[in-house]
């Protein structure tokens, strides 16, 4: 099970140069790597994800659950 609160504190590793990291904990590979190599789409993505990241997180446990 994913925590809501590690993908926030890997959110923050934006402030040490590394964003996208919480999308690829929640799965989300290629947003993930796109994220990393663009700055969190030159930060609007980051910062969208602040709100995001709950239901990034909820459907990421849920499809463990399912086993999809």
């Amino acid at each position: 099970m994913r925590s809501t609160l590690v993908a926030y504190l890997l959110w923050c590793l934006i402030f040490i140069g590394f964003a996208g990291i919480h999308r690829i904990y929640a799965g989300k590979v290629f947003t993930g790597l796109l994220w990393l190599f663009t700055g969190g789409l030159l930060l609007i993505g980051q910062v969208i994800d602040l709100f995001l990241i709950p239901g990034m997180i909820d459907y990421a446990n849920l499809k463990q659950r399912v086993g999809a």
